[in-house]
């Protein structure tokens, strides 16, 4: 900026100049004024959160909302039933957040066709999932690499059907199972959920120190491990009911996204077993949507 005056300085018209260090000066106020309100937004906020209520001031909220081409927004309404659940207004936030992921997501095709299809039925996933924060970005994600089915790694020397790469800021995906995660919208196994849990807890991870919505997602997670670490009855019924997979047990990470999973996939059965933990799951994600 005092470059920008130096050069001004030099000009014959001290009327110009005059105006453009008015006007820098105005700039210069609304960008210090904006810093110092969001910072105190987001302290309090984060106070509400933290100390009253686990719940944002707001969550969308865009200066320009971006529209969905009629193409995209066909595939959406033909092959995501969660779509079609919303109310207008709903729809039109979801269909922005999807054009976000698509046009900031790089789609890597290794030995398949990347199709308009795939990015939206993956962009939809991560939308879902995310739908309930006002930080929805995933920011350690900035590719997706899909393979026609499952691929061996050469990491660990395993066939894998998907993952997070945290290393590679990647989600990867066979796409036959990624389509067999919507197939059978009732199994409790959806590829695409699962690894997208993956990387927004990680990311939440990073960011909680500053992020509400990282705070809602962890806070009321780490509240559900302490309440069935304090019932040894309910964690008992929770690994011998059968209704969670085997794999939800190796570790937090995984029992997060099995957790998902199972909320996303049979709501009402989840409910029916599990009301407490049902009810911890919905708060983790802020999830008050038709059939949840």
């Amino acid at each position: 900026m005092l470059k920008i005056v130096s050069l001004l300085q030099k000009q014959e018209s001290p009327l110009v100049f005059k105006i453009v260090v008015i006007l820098l000066g105005v700039i210069t106020a609304f960008l210090v004024v904006f810093i110092i309100s969001r910072g105190v937004f987001l302290f309090f906020e984060m106070a509400f959160v933290e100390f009253f209520k686990k719940k944002q001031f707001f969550i969308h909220f865009y200066f320009r909302k971006k529209k969905l081409s009629q193409n995209y927004r066909l595939i959406l309404k033909q092959e995501f039933s969660f779509y079609n659940k919303l109310n207008p207004i709903e729809r039109k936030n979801f269909e922005h957040r999807i054009q976000y992921f698509i046009n900031n997501w790089e789609f890597i095709g290794k030995e398949i066709e990347v199709t308009n299809a795939m990015k939206v039925k993956i962009a939809a996933t991560a939308t879902k999932i995310t739908f309930g924060f006002r930080d929805y970005k995933i920011q350690c994600i900035d590719k997706v690499v899909i393979y026609p089915r499952t691929y061996f790694s050469t990491i660990n020397q395993q066939w894998h059907k998907g993952e997070f790469n945290m290393g590679y800021n990647a989600l990867i995906f066979s796409w036959e199972d990624f389509i067999k995660g919507y197939a059978i919208e009732d199994d409790n196994l959806n590829l695409g959920v699962h690894e997208c849990i993956h990387a927004l807890h990680f990311s939440f991870l990073k960011s909680r120190r500053y992020n509400t919505s990282a705070a809602i997602f962890l806070d009321t997670f780490l509240e559900l491990t302490r309440d069935l670490d304090a019932d040894d009855a309910l964690k008992q019924k929770l690994i011998s009911s059968g209704y969670f997979r085997a794999y939800a047990f190796e570790n937090q990470f995984e029992f997060i996204s099995v957790l998902v999973e199972n909320f996303i996939e049979t709501p009402s059965e989840f409910r029916s077993q599990f009301p407490n933990i049902y009810g911890k799951v919905k708060m983790m994600l802020n999830f008050n949507f038709a059939g949840y």
